[in-house]
């Protein structure tokens, strides 16, 4: 029977509605037409589970609801408050500066929800830390909060801080910093985000630094164990800093959705692959990328439904599948960390501005690309067979620069 024109409200097309590269330009408009989504009011849902972040941190969603996604708007926020999502993550630069506008405008139709709510967001002091003390109240503004109960430097790397960002997360500096954004009563939480090649350098700085209280990491259950990246997550958590896992479902696009192995734990594999992340007892919460109901709907699923960690046995299928297929960049492993700190090919970032474009349909990861030096996004000089041939997931860089230099050169 046909569904009546008055029952396709907001929440029925999120429900439905898969954001492909190709549909982005359109997403807005779609999602602006449809009725009003049913508010938070008609399903009053107990939080998701919780673990404390850190040693100084409270306890906090361990699923959080990511940003810079197409749907973003309040009524998609309410949508995930309303399925007990706590945490949400946010920055300066997410939906071109607007992502924040549209949680002030959540928070300003909810504000008793203000005290539930751990809200997060991130900058980019290239000047130095020092700079996180003007950039606050912008932040702050753009939010229409008084406080951030999480404050990160954005994505620290090299390329765009400096060299010298890498002794930041224990440089006296940075302590100082972080010591009077909390003082001040507009920071409860100070640490900073990574995806860089040289992250575990940036995680083994906090840990001995010792006075950040959380950091933001891409993250893989399939890295080696024992290894420089294994040591530093252990050297972080000893520490007491909050750990937080992102990119962690960016590699399974194009994965089986359905394994008999995880049906018979009732789980699809995407959702295997979230119980993975839970499986490190070291990990706090993990930041999804969620871009309609269906996939919030499944995400709360994953983590309503984990028992505990998963069996070794489930993890090599998990990475076996992963590594068969077409994948943007690589999960994470020690020969590309390894290299990254080899070569000046900004290799990582290119796989990432790459998966950002097909996945996301993202148009700002070409403006990412000619950002950077071009010494780092020339490979006539680097080997990338090579590259390949020593990642454990024999990622195709080759492959994945063809494609950089056809949407990006």
């Amino acid at each position: 029977m046909p569904t009546p024109k008055s029952a396709f409200t907001r929440r029925n097309f999120l429900r439905h509605a898969v954001i492909a590269p190709v549909g982005v330009a359109l997403a807005p408009t779609l999602v602006a037409r449809a009725d009003d989504a049913a508010s938070a009011s008609d399903a009053t849902t107990v939080p998701v589970p919780t673990r404390k972040l850190g040693r100084n941190g409270p306890p906090v969603s361990m699923l959080i609801f990511g940003g810079d996604m197409p749907a973003y708007s309040p009524d998609f926020l309410d949508i995930g408050w309303s399925m007990g999502i706590r945490y949400f993550d946010t920055a300066s630069r997410y939906g071109n500066g607007n992502d924040e506008t549209k949680v002030a405008q959540w928070l300003t139709k909810y504000p008793e929800r203000r005290k539930e709510l751990f809200l997060v967001s991130k900058d980019h002091p290239r000047e130095g830390p020092e700079q996180l003390l003007e950039m606050i109240d912008q932040r702050l503004e753009r939010c229409k909060t008084s406080y951030l109960d999480l404050y990160f430097i954005h994505g620290i790397n090299p390329r765009e801080y400096g060299e010298a960002s890498l002794d930041w997360p224990k440089s006296d500096a940075f302590k100082k910093v972080a010591e009077k954004l909390k003082s001040s009563g507009k920071v409860k939480l100070v640490g900073f985000s990574c995806h860089d090649d040289q992250c575990v350098k940036y995680m083994n700085a906090a840990a001995e630094g010792g006075f950040l209280d959380a950091i933001m990491i891409k993250y893989t259950p399939f890295f080696e164990k024992g290894g420089d990246f294994d040591q530093a997550l252990d050297a972080c958590h000893k520490a007491g800093l909050g750990i937080v896992a992102m990119k962690t479902l960016r590699n399974a696009g194009d994965a089986p959705k359905r394994l008999p192995e995880f049906e018979k734990l009732g789980l699809t594999t995407h959702q295997a692959l979230l119980q993975a992340n839970w499986s490190d007892p070291r990990i706090s919460a993990v930041c999804n990328r969620m871009e309609n109901v269906d996939q919030i709907q499944s995400s709360v699923a994953a983590i309503r439904s984990y028992k505990g960690p998963l069996k070794l046995a489930h993890l090599e299928l998990l990475k076996e599948t992963l590594m068969t297929g077409r994948r943007a960049m690589c999960p994470g492993c020690p020969a590309c960390n390894q290299s990254g700190t080899e070569v000046e090919l900004a290799f990582s970032d290119i796989s990432r501005y790459v998966m950002y474009y097909e996945q996301d349909g993202n148009p700002q990861a070409r403006d990412l690309y000619h950002q950077l030096p071009p010494a780092h996004r020339h490979a006539s000089s680097v080997d990338l067979e090579a590259l390949r041939k020593a990642c454990h997931f024999k990622t195709d860089y080759p492959e994945i620069f063809r494609r950089a230099q056809r949407y990006f050169a």
